[in-house]
């Protein structure tokens, strides 16, 4: 999963069109060892940026994928197709507002002022769009997989039944 996702990341596609989020949002509702569904989105973003570069904010795009597999957890035991639906807007949209944020307060690309955050949050809005795409058609294909694995193998159901719910 992990190579999949850092070559998708370096596979010439829309900017933010990646599998990242639905990774994080994934692994947060669906592995049971809490430490692996952090570690997972965190290894394809390292992986991808060691060959697509390293950048001074990069800590903020991480923690941003980090507060998806949180948001990932509350879907524990509780997976609905809106559920999903909404933890995927929620990750797009918390992604949107930190990262650029960040790109705000670390760059040297818009004044420090609230008409310069104000910018950078409109200069950000094309990317937005491709962050939900992307979120949106990855997390169709990994949570509705996984549903439909779990019609044709039904012990995949008791696994996450035994899941820790929170």
């Amino acid at each position: 999963m992990i190579l999949l996702a850092a070559a998708a990341r370096i596979a010439p596609h829309p900017w933010n069109f990646t599998p990242v989020g639905a990774m994080a949002l994934f692994g947060g509702a669906m592995l049971r060892d809490r430490r692996a569904a952090f570690l997972l989105p965190l290894a394809a973003l390292f992986a991808g940026d060691i060959v697509l570069g390293l950048y001074k904010w990069m800590w903020i795009v991480y923690a941003s994928f980090l507060v998806s597999v949180a948001i990932g957890f509350w879907l524990r035991g509780r997976r609905t197709i809106w559920r999903v639906g909404g933890a995927t807007l929620l990750g797009s949209l918390q992604f949107f507002v930190v990262t650029n944020f960040g790109v705000w307060a670390m760059g040297g690309l818009y004044p420090k002022t609230g008409a310069g955050l104000a910018a950078c949050y409109v200069a950000g809005i094309p990317f937005f769009w491709n962050t939900l795409a992307g979120d949106a058609m990855y997390a169709t294909l990994l949570f509705g997989g996984f549903a439909l694995a779990e019609r044709f193998f039904p012990a995949l159901r008791a696994v996450e039944a035994s899941s820790p719910e929170a």
